[in-house]
């Protein structure tokens, strides 16, 4: 396997940007071989990865986003739901299809997001980038790296199939001094958006919006791509913020068969949510928690329409005032909801409801499942338009009184 160290291309770790001398190394690297970013801290703008080979960052590496937004050329990516303008990530692909691309090592990958943020904000000629977002890829592993401070999402995972992620750390809130990112907002830890066979195991997610989301498409586009997020398992991964693990809202392409295991959640607003709406259609079927626990002392967010309770399935997800009994026509833009398990789980929240459940009255939520579940939070549990809810074992306190 030929190692192709970027120095050796003409990058330097003083301050200069070293976009060219790093996509040089990428783009002579042989089938196999190994991109190197030694010790150092590197600046760049956007790179593209390709197929066959691995980006290493070592212990000691870090590379970062320049800052400079004419770094990060404006091009069509799938984004919350919709194919649409958006500024490159640090890491990328380009829409062809790739296969066996590895990124590992000990080292950092930080987008530079708050200098970003501002600037693509500014500008708005798209979306804001990601710190790496891999798209239409088969055999993606990533593994061991830190990837942190991204102007969005963090790790966007895009029509990507056979993926496996380990030992990674994800922070999208705080620096490493604790301090809290400026002016990030809608800042997810991992996206997996319609993708296929994915397992994420032993990683640690610090995040400002949800830690792991997983999406498939929204409205009418969404379900005519119909791409869905199918066989995912997340396990043995540790959370420190955000809203634990999410599905949808955007899931018009279909959602199932996803496993949550052996997961501890800490300050955390939720564990897990499932967000089907109106207008997006298809089916959220299969969804598995399992053995989780959540210590929540933070009181940021108490109950609004983003979020309703640590263990929370929603029908009207961003409503700002909606009637549970009025029904509506049901057509393809109706979701289906059915088959959601919680199963020996443990919440204690100071946050919002511990247990909400609320389906739409023309298509109640099928088949939810609590079996051992003891669940204390500011408020305690609220069910709506659920067929076939069985509770086993399961405890639920309100400390409001």
């Amino acid at each position: 396997m030929k190692v192709y160290n970027i120095t050796d291309y003409g990058a330097v770790s003083n301050g200069e940007i070293c976009t060219e001398a790093i996509q040089r190394a990428i783009d002579i690297c042989e089938c196999g071989g190994t991109v190197y970013i030694p010790e150092g801290n590197f600046i760049s703008g956007a790179l593209f990865l390709k197929s066959n080979m691995t980006l290493y960052v070592d212990k000691g590496a870090r590379l970062m986003g320049s800052g400079n937004i004419d770094d990060f050329p404006v091009m069509g990516y799938s984004f919350e739901g919709r194919e649409q303008l958006c500024y490159a990530s640090l890491i990328n692909t380009d829409s062809a299809p790739h296969e066996n691309i590895v990124i590992d090592g000990e080292g950092v990958i930080d987008a530079n997001g708050v200098e970003l943020f501002t600037a693509e904000m500014k500008e708005n000629h798209g979306k804001r980038g990601r710190a790496v977002c891999i798209r239409n890829t088969k055999n993606l592993k990533i593994r061991n790296v830190t990837i942190r401070q991204s102007p969005s999402w963090c790790l966007h995972l895009i029509y990507c199939n056979d993926v496996f992620i380990e030992n990674i750390e994800v922070h999208t809130k705080y620096d490493e001094n604790g301090e809290k990112y400026k002016h990030i907002f809608n800042g997810d830890g991992i996206d997996v958006d319609s993708c296929k066979n994915v397992k994420i195991v032993g990683s640690i997610i610090a995040s400002q919006d949800d830690c792991i989301a997983i999406k498939s498409g929204r409205d009418i586009e969404g379900r005519r791509i119909g791409i869905a997020s199918e066989d995912i398992i997340i396990e043995n991964c540790s959370f420190k913020s955000g809203f634990g693990i999410a599905i949808g809202s955007e899931m018009s392409g279909g959602v199932k068969n996803v496993f949550v295991r052996n997961c501890d959640f800490q300050d955390t607003h939720s564990i897990g949510s499932i967000k089907a709406v109106r207008g997006r259609g298809s089916y959220i079927k299969n969804i598995h928690y399992e053995n989780c626990s959540l210590i929540n002392r933070n009181t940021e967010i108490s109950d609004t329409k983003w979020f309703r309770g640590a263990i929370y399935v929603d029908g009207f997800y961003g409503y700002d005032e909606f009637n549970p009994e009025l029904k509506e026509k049901i057509s393809e833009e109706t979701p289906e909801v059915d088959g959601i398990y919680f199963k020996n789980i443990s919440v204690d929240t100071v946050a919002g409801n511990a247990v909400y459940l609320c389906g739409l009255p023309e298509k109640p939520f099928k088949n939810i499942y609590l079996e051992n579940v003891k669940a204390r939070g500011k408020y305690g549990m609220v069910t709506k338009n659920i067929d076939n809810l069985q509770l086993i074992n399961v405890d639920v306190k309100s400390k409001v009184n």
